[in-house]
């Protein structure tokens, strides 16, 4: 049996012209910092890029990379929020309060639970949280890094190398712009319950208290993270998200001169994210959305869904034919499990293509009766699964 992409059109409601009233054409942005990109989260449109694929230095921002290792061992079931971890001489020395460098100042050799060396992450910053963790998880530091970055590859942050917890400078550490927009998306989806340590406003250990460093937490535009990030050689950054209505936005800059400039410059860019474009919602999260031909089942049709809501970003007062088809190689060839990958929907504006999200199976579909199976067959024979998947 051959496989070919068949292509599937949707249903007659998502073709249409669209006007959006209100609001002006987006304008044209521009950013003191050397990198930048802007995207929206639900649908993962990026709204804005400069520079977005070139290497930089990670700084902290690395650090949200570690919190992604823990906080995926955590859904595992790996460890435990209330699991202790011992604070060795090396992460003390290296990240504590004598190094020079950001520190949630834990003692020497004393026991420190994984949430509260989370906190000492996400709002402190502490180097010595971040060697905490890693030799707590993985023995060293650098077999903690292995763990990152064969996240990062499952994640797709394919232009990024991490040899720190910490996010220290390394000649062979890097990553980009994009990649780091992928990791926030990442953290914000798949760890709802987690989340919530980014937007604490501040965190006291060993007597000390020290508030959050995200410039955004305090700019009354809906900020509830990330991670911010500054060394020499990187300038000053951050990873931030701000939530408005339903929509999320997420920013990354790096490359600032001062901090200074790095409140204004990412307010300001999700003030004009937040502003210009406007969210139209395609389908809803697990809502069927097409149909898939299946060979050799016990029915000849499979319903197709995506996991989470499909919307797409356009500039206000824009007008434009929206188009969404479904893209797999068909037929599926049973049995199928429901939630299996199968295809992509691919949505066009105008005839260009501006996003592709995965589509699921929505339903089980046994082996068909030796009859179906040969019916299939012979179809397959006399006419073609490509002519006979296309639907209107």
């Amino acid at each position: 049996m051959a496989f070919r992409y068949a292509i599937v059109g949707l249903v007659s409601f998502c073709l249409f012209v669209l006007p959006i009233t209100g609001g002006t054409q987006a304008q044209v942005f521009s950013t003191k910092a050397n990198f930048a990109i802007l995207i929206d989260v639900n649908s993962g449109s990026t709204l804005f890029e400069k520079n977005a694929h070139e290497h930089m230095p990670p700084a902290s921002m690395a650090k949200m990379m570690t919190l992604a290792v823990v906080f995926d061992a955590l859904k595992n079931g790996e460890i435990a929020l209330h699991d202790t971890l011992t604070v060795s001489e090396n992460a003390w020395r290296r990240g504590g309060a004598n190094s020079g460098g950001s520190t949630m100042f834990a003692e020497l050799n004393s026991e420190v639970s994984i949430e509260d060396l989370i906190k000492g992450i996400a709002v402190q910053s502490g180097n010595d949280a971040c060697i905490t963790i890693a030799e707590g998880m993985s023995g060293t530091e650098k077999t903690f890094t292995g763990r990152m970055n064969a996240l990062a590859k499952k994640i797709g942050m394919k232009e990024s190398n991490f040899t720190t917890s910490t996010g220290l400078p390394d000649e062979n550490q890097y990553t980009t712009a994009h990649d780091l927009a992928l990791l926030g998306r990442y953290l914000i989806e798949e760890f709802p319950d987690l989340y919530h340590f980014f937007s604490l406003p501040e965190f006291s250990w060993n007597n000390i208290k020290q508030t959050n460093r995200n410039p955004l937490l305090k700019a009354n535009i809906g900020a509830d993270g990330i991670k911010t990030g500054f060394t020499k050689q990187s300038g000053y950054g951050v990873v931030g998200s701000a939530k408005q209505d339903n929509r999320r936005l997420l920013i990354v800059v790096n490359g600032l001169k001062t901090r200074r400039e790095r409140a204004e410059e990412t307010k300001r860019l999700l003030q004009w994210g937040f502003r210009s474009f406007e969210s139209i919602q395609l389908f809803e999260r697990n809502e069927i959305i097409g149909r898939a031909v299946v060979f050799g089942g016990s029915q000849s049709r499979v319903d197709v869904v995506s996991h989470r809501p499909v919307s797409i970003l356009l500039p206000k007062g824009q007008y434009g034919r929206i188009t969404a088809k479904i893209a797999y190689k068909g037929p599926l060839k049973a049995p199928i499990e429901a939630g299996n990958s199968v295809g992509d929907l691919i949505i066009k504006v105008d005839g260009k293509t501006v996003q592709t999200s995965k589509v699921f199976t929505n339903e089980d579909v046994a082996h068909g009766t030796l009859q179906q199976r040969a019916l299939d067959a012979i179809y397959e024979l006399t006419i073609g699964w490509f002519g006979s998947a296309i639907q209107n």
